[in-house]
């Protein structure tokens, strides 16, 4: 059997310092295909992941020295390690450490004594998710688009190369890189995205911006679907739009390319038809026209259609 195929599963990392868990994990692990890490304390699955990167972590809480907990806070603090999936491991009735662990940045707990079809099926779970997640980030990253996800405390969890020199712009600071990238986002932002979240308040009409060396930047926020993240999609406004130029490109009415622009400066149906004396319904009825020539079927997809074909106007900073 080829390596390729004996792994085809994806890579586990287990954590814990009773050797015959590891044991019994690793072989229930390996025997499905998975490749299989393990590490007795906390401070060795830390030197490890220096080198490594596991697609989902299993993480017993209680371990002599550096705890699950501890371990877990380091690995969400490092942007190299904090969007990898990690699922704890407690024994019956710990509850409060399964809530501690939820608060550390765990996505998952298994309870002791662990059953394999259990483990299996929750691993499997998540490393499919992890996947689909990492495809996501690497398709937006290459866009050129400017975009963060953060958790539900408003944890910087992935970032795109667009996003570090946005963040940069935004907070007037030297340009940052991966490494040391802030785990969370600047005050006003994050304040603002977290009343969004408490308030379920995360469609996309909903807009942030901040105005800063005469330039507009701007922020919506979305969920995540069948993930507890959220994202933020970021924006720079030069305010140089070329109407005509907007109509050729994505083969608009004037009228059509007019609304468009105000949804893409984030304005509301009710707020364009205002500035162009049109009913929000009519304003409704031009959008539905515009996303079927742009084959989208969100707002946020249309004025991601504008950066991406035009480059004025909108731009990813």
């Amino acid at each position: 059997m080829s390596l390729k195929r004996q792994y085809r599963q994806g890579t586990v990392m287990i954590v814990d310092d009773v050797p015959a868990n590891l044991a019994l994990l690793s072989d229930a692990l390996e025997e499905a295909g998975y490749r299989v890490l393990v590490a007795t304390d906390g401070a060795s699955a830390l030197e490890q992941l220096r080198y490594a990167d596991p697609d989902v972590i299993l993480m017993d809480a209680v371990m002599p020295g550096m705890d699950g907990f501890e371990t877990c806070r380091h690995l969400k603090a490092n942007p190299a390690t904090r969007s990898i999936p990690i699922i704890f491991m407690t024994g019956l009735g710990e509850l409060n450490d399964l809530l501690r662990g939820f608060r550390e940045g765990a996505v998952d707990y298994l309870v002791k004594p662990i059953r394999h079809e259990e483990v299996l099926a929750r691993v499997g779970a998540h490393v499919a998710q992890a996947r689909t997640v990492l495809r996501v980030e690497e398709a937006l990253d290459r866009s050129g688009f400017a975009t963060i996800s953060i958790d539900a405390a408003g944890r910087i969890v992935w970032l795109t190369s667009s996003a570090v020199r946005w963040l940069a712009a935004f907070s007037g600071t030297q340009v940052l890189d991966f490494e040391n990238a802030p785990r969370y986002l600047p005050k006003a932002l994050l304040d603002w995205a977290l009343d969004r979240i408490a308030s379920d308040g995360t469609s996309e009409n909903e807009l942030f911006t901040l105005h800063r060396d005469g330039k507009k930047f701007t922020a919506r926020l979305a969920p995540c679907e069948n993930v507890r993240e959220y994202l933020l999609l970021l924006q720079e406004f030069t305010g140089d739009w070329n109407l005509e130029s907007l109509r050729e490109n994505l083969g608009l009415t004037f009228r059509e390319a007019e609304i468009l622009m105000w949804i893409a400066r984030g304005k509301t149906n009710r707020e364009v038809g205002t500035i162009l004396g049109s009913s929000p319904r009519t304003v409704n009825k031009h959008l539905e026209h515009i996303f079927e020539k742009l084959g989208v079927g969100t707002r946020a997809a249309a004025v991601a259609v504008v950066m991406e074909r035009m480059g004025t106007g909108a731009k990813a900073a």
